[in-house]
This record gives structure tokens, C-alpha cells and sequence, in this order.
């Protein structure tokens, strides 16, 4: 924009009063400014809870506040949520609790109350949805919000409407909010990320790509250890270097989760803002009508269900980057193994080799009353299956289910199916 920053369009985030980006407020003398060239355009927002679990507990008992707090060690012994002043310490969500109270000796330890942190997500969600019937939840405490054509509505602009939707939830529900602001989906929840806590922060669509240029591949979302190692072996390090990259040569080296990498790289993110909320999980199960422990038997119904959830997600056009079998023994222990993929699948015959593997170690001899398997790390449909040049035959197995999808869709879905698929599956108990 000409003129220089003086000239950007400003408000007050403390009032909503206009104000100039280079100075503080002039009706409140706030310097919480917020400034930037497409400050009124930009309507694709994603709203953060700061330390949504400490923060309740602090506002619940205000004798919390000014302390380290950590909330966890309820399930395996891991922090769920510590406030920022544990976090100085080094304290991490999802970090063992030995190791938190080692770093943090002095902090009160709370067991979580999910309940009532649903109830609160809740009344923040209704607060959202004043504003827009857009809201995507990720979890409790997070949200992507569209406030397209809101302006009109609000008479004022999404990024106005934010802010004062931060403001009312300080007032009404007592904690705070980070907000980030852009263009699309990826942009926002990078922008949310930039000022903690308590912050607004935008990314706009013209700077998008000088400002990932110097990232590392792994801010991407969706790009797990695996496929980051890989990118970092091949030279791939920054974000910039993939936006230097051909299409064409990343699509050969990575199949369609190259061209994916090429899009994200260049700030293209076409996904909407589904109500629906963003489905973290496919999985399909069944519990067997006897204790099974025969890994023939058990081997049978896993094909099954790998199919059903490739069918769900092939029906969802999406991938998974993650691969999990659940078993549940007939003392009723539950077992989860996981295993991550170089690249995402919706393929039954790849979810069920992959699930398979973690099935030959489990099955010996215990007696199993359930199975299950489940896709994880979702990811566009666009992404999946890339063809292998370590293993050919899995890119001929691939066309032969990709065949007989289009037969099925044609004739029905019993008019074909590989052999395994034909063995019985014991009833479901009732």
C-alpha cells in the first residue's frame, strides 16, 4: 500500500477504536495496534485458547494465578496443559509427568476436569457461532472461522469482529484467546501460532510467500517426521526451497504429495471452512461373537475392516498418514499400535498389509474380543498413494483396486473382491 505504514489500515484492539499503525491509541492510549496493508480484505481466521485447561483452573481458583501450573497425569502419566509460567521451565504438553515435575519442582498438579472444559468450550463455541455460521472445530480449545460477507452484518470487518470476539471472551468466560488472521486455512493457524498468548497476528496474502520462504519444511501441517526427514535428505530443508522446486520434479519424486508440497509451499490452500469440523480419524471395528485368538481368523476380519475404512475414506477423499490397530483382549486390555507411512493411503490393500504386520506380533495365542483399524494424520485425497519405486508390485495392487472401485461403483459393491474378502466374519456380539 502507498504511503508507508502510517497509512495502513489500524484499530485498537483494548477499544476497536481507528488508530494509526506507527503511534498509540488516541481515544485510550492502548498500544495494542493492529495494523496491516490488507487488514479490512482478510477473512479466513483461526482462534487458539491460550493453556485452555490452566487457564479454567486459574480462573476457577484465583489463588492459581502468578504459579506455575500443570494439569495431566491422568492418562499414561503425561501433561495435558501447563500454564506459560510452567512453560518457562520447559514444561510441554503431552510430556511425561516425572519429567515435567523434574524441570518444574514448585508447580501445582492438577488432574484435568473434562467435563467442565467441555462446558466452557461450549459456551465459547456458542460465542463463535454468534458471529458465523462458518466454525470448524479442531479440538476443544481451537477453531477456524470464515467471516466472508460478515461485514455486512457486523458493520464492521472480519478482523474487527475478531478482536472484539477476543475482548467478549476475556469479559464473559475469563480467559484468553490468540488469534491469527489470513487468506486461507494454512495461513491462519500459522499466524495464530506468532504471538502467545493473548495475540492477533496476520499474514497477508501478498507476503505469504516471502514469509514461509525461510521456514522449515516441518511448520507444514500435515507433513509428519517421516515425510519431513525425507524432504530434509533430499535437500528440501526450508519451505523456500520447495517453492523454488519444479512441480513437475517433485511430482516425480514424491507422486501427489509432491504437487500437494508445491501448492502449500506457494501459500495455495483451497480448503473451506467445514461446520462439520475437520475429522481427525476413519477407523472401523467389530467385537467378535467368542474370544478369538487364531491369527488366520483374526487375519480375515482385518481385511474386512481395512476395506471399510478405505471405502470411507476413498467416499471422504481423504488419506491417512497413519496407520492404527486396536485390539481389545478378553480381559478387556486395550491395545493400539501405530504405524506411520512415507506417504498418505486410502488403499485397503495398504492400510491392511501395514495393520497386518502389527497383528503378527500381537497375536500369540491371546485371546482377543475385539479388532479394529483406523486411518490417523488425515490428509486431502489429492496426497495419497504415490506410486513406489522401492516396491513395484504395490503400485500393480493399487490399479487393481482402483479397477475394481469402478466396477463397484458401476455394478455395486458385491459385484467383485479379492479372495480374502470372501471368508466369514463372525457376527458382531449384541
Amino acid at each position: 500500500m502507498a504511503g508507508g505504514i502510517e497509512h495502513w489500515p489500524a484499530f485498537c484492539r483494548d477499544c476497536l477504536g481507528d488508530a494509526r499503525a506507527d503511534g498509540a491509541c488516541p481515544a485510550c492510549g492502548s498500544t495494542r495496534i493492529l495494523a496491516h496493508p490488507e487488514l479490512d480484505s482478510l477473512s479466513i481466521a483461526h482462534m487458539d485458547c491460550d493453556a485452555f485447561y490452566a487457564a479454567i483452573e486459574k480462573r476457577d481458583d484465583p489463588s492459581l494465578n502468578g504459579k506455575p501450573l500443570i494439569v495431566g497425569g491422568e492418562v499414561r502419566g503425561v501433561v495435558s496443559t501447563a500454564c506459560y509460567i510452567a512453560r518457562t521451565y520447559g514444561v510441554r504438553s503431552a510430556m511425561p509427568m516425572f519429567q515435567a515435575r523434574k524441570l518444574c519442582p514448585q508447580a501445582v498438579v492438577l488432574k484435568p476436569r473434562h467435563a467442565h472444559y467441555s462446558a466452557v468450550a461450549r459456551q465459547i463455541r456458542g460465542l463463535m457461532q454468534d458471529l458465523t455460521p462458518l466454525v470448524e472445530p479442531l479440538s476443544l480449545d481451537e477453531a477456524y472461522l470464515d467471516l466472508s460477507g460478515t461485514d455486512r452484518i457486523h458493520h464492521k470487518s472480519p478482523a474487527r469482529t475478531m478482536a472484539a470476539l477476543a475482548l467478549r471472551i476475556e469479559r464473559e468466560i475469563g480467559i484468553t484467546v490468540s488469534i491469527g488472521l489470513s487468506g486461507n486455512k494454512f495461513l491462519a493457524k500459522l499466524a495464530s501460532e506468532l504471538d502467545k498468548p493473548r495475540g492477533f497476528a496476520v499474514i497477508g496474502m501478498a507476503e505469504a510467500r516471502s514469509f514461509l520462504r525461510d521456514k522449515p519444511v516441518g511448520m507444514i501441517r500435515g507433513a509428519g517426521k517421516v515425510l519431513v526427514a525425507k524432504l530434509e535428505r533430499d535437500g528440501f530443508t526450508t519451505i523456500g526451497a520447495l517453492q523454488a522446486a519444479d512441480a513437475r520434479d517433485l511430482a516425480q519424486r514424491y507422486g501427489a504429495t509432491g504437487l500437494w508440497l508445491h501448492r502449500i509451499a506457494n501459500a495455495q490452500d483451497s480448503r473451506p471452512v467445514d461446520p462439520d469440523g475437520e475429522m481427525k480419524t476413519i477407523s472401523a471395528e467389530t467385537t467378535f461373537a467368542r474370544d478369538l485368538s487364531d491369527y488366520a481368523e483374526l487375519e480375515a476380519i482385518l481385511w474386512r475392516q481395512a476395506e471399510r475404512v478405505s471405502a470411507r475414506a476413498k467416499a471422504k477423499d481423504l488419506a491417512g498418514r497413519t496407520v492404527v490397530l486396536k485390539l481389545k483382549t478378553a480381559d478387556f486390555r486395550l491395545r493400539t499400535r501405530s504405524t506411520s507411512l512415507d506417504s498418505p493411503t486410502q488403499l485397503a490393500d495398504r492400510i491392511f498389509r501395514t495393520a497386518r504386520a502389527a497383528l503378527k506380533r500381537e497375536a500369540d495365542g491371546t485371546r482377543f474380543r475385539l479388532l479394529g483399524v483406523g486411518l490417523s494424520g488425515l490428509t486431502p485425497g489429492t496426497s495419497a498413494d504415490p506410486g513406489s519405486l522401492i516396491d513395484p508390485q504395490s503400485d500393480r495392487r493399487a490399479a487393481a483396486e482402483r479397477a475394481m472401485d469402478k466396477i463397484r461403483s458401476k455394478f455395486g459393491g458385491e459385484a467383485v473382491g479379492k479372495g480374502r474378502s470372501f471368508k466369514k466374519e463372525r457376527p458382531l456380539k449384541k
